[in-house]
């Protein structure tokens, strides 16, 4: 779906208008080969070059195509199990800033919803503003993630399997994460050394502000996936421990039983055995099997093994 928008630096918010202007936002959501047929048709861009724009998967970088500035960035998504990032791709023709998205993407729907100061008429800002709320989407993200994991530091104690489950799937988002940052950071750069896009003195500014931003997520969530691997090797000795306990408690428990069968297979074969003529041989063999039994008990309990 195509949706036009066009704000001067007078205006609050965006305004959908019907018609393509010069200086507009085109922004294209749940993205297909027929909506992309339309922006070659509008700016002579060949569809086999942002055909990337649809690819779930695509890699964040910047390149030039006809002319033209393609950058290939993502955002966060839910939509789909085991993803949590989707490609949205940003466009700088002479005439237009495109967005293509083969999602809705809710960092676009919250820009068009605000009310920065940003016209669209300024494609180098509106695209560096787009970056930082990419960013600022996933610093929040990660700082959340962060809290759960120090929460989770302190119950150590209570080792479950749900608690496993869930630091696994925090460090599968945090590597999507990463995976992200670091291209994110590299395409950053690219826009940093003029190659690609002129930008004006304040953009430099707002440029590498949205460079340090993306290098401390970078960090946070690196030192975030080194947490939870920390944590997790700490769950897995726990684990060890207790499965250690559990097989020195059964053991010494076998053994302690073991020893009135022994007694009782012994006195039940067909020889001679002591005591077996005495009136209360019974009582004297259920005694010494009982002592030799808390004695095995008192050795274990010292051993800590019960």
């Amino acid at each position: 779906m195509i949706d036009i928008y066009y704000k001067t630096l007078k205006d609050e918010g965006f305004d959908k208008i019907p018609e393509y202007k010069v200086g507009s936002w085109i922004n294209i959501s749940n993205a297909s080969i027929a909506d992309l047929s339309k922006i070659n048709k509008l700016t002579d861009i060949d569809i086999n070059d942002i055909i990337d724009s649809l690819d779930k998967y695509e890699i964040p970088r910047i390149e030039h195509i006809d002319g033209n500035v393609a950058i290939y960035a993502r955002h966060l998504s839910k939509l789909e199990e085991g993803l949590h990032t989707m490609t949205l791709t940003i466009i700088l023709t002479n005439n237009y800033l495109i967005t293509i998205s083969p999602q809705k993407s809710p960092i676009i729907e919250s820009i068009l919803e605000s009310n920065t100061k940003i016209a669209t008429t300024q494609k180098s800002k509106l695209l560096l503003f787009i970056l930082l709320k990419l960013t600022q989407e996933f610093t929040n993200n990660i700082k959340s993630i962060r809290n759960n994991v120090v929460e989770l530091e302190y119950q150590k104690r209570k080792v479950t399997n749900e608690v496993i489950v869930v630091l696994t799937k925090n460090e599968e988002v945090l590597n999507q994460y990463l995976s992200t940052l670091v291209p994110i950071r590299n395409l950053l750069e690219g826009i940093f050394s003029g190659r690609y896009i002129s930008l004006y003195e304040k953009d430099y500014d707002l440029l590498q502000d949205l460079m340090i931003a993306v290098k401390q997520s970078e960090d946070i969530c690196t030192l975030s996936i080194k947490s939870i691997r920390s944590l997790r090797d700490a769950y897995q000795i726990l684990f060890t421990n207790d499965v250690n306990k559990t097989i020195k408690l059964l053991t010494a428990i076998t053994i302690i039983f073991t020893i009135p069968t022994i007694i009782a297979s012994i006195y039940g074969m067909n020889v001679s055995l002591p005591l077996q003529n005495h009136p209360h041989a019974f009582l004297i063999i259920i005694n010494i099997t009982i002592l030799i039994s808390l004695i095995s008990v008192y050795i274990f309990a010292r051993k800590k093994w019960l």
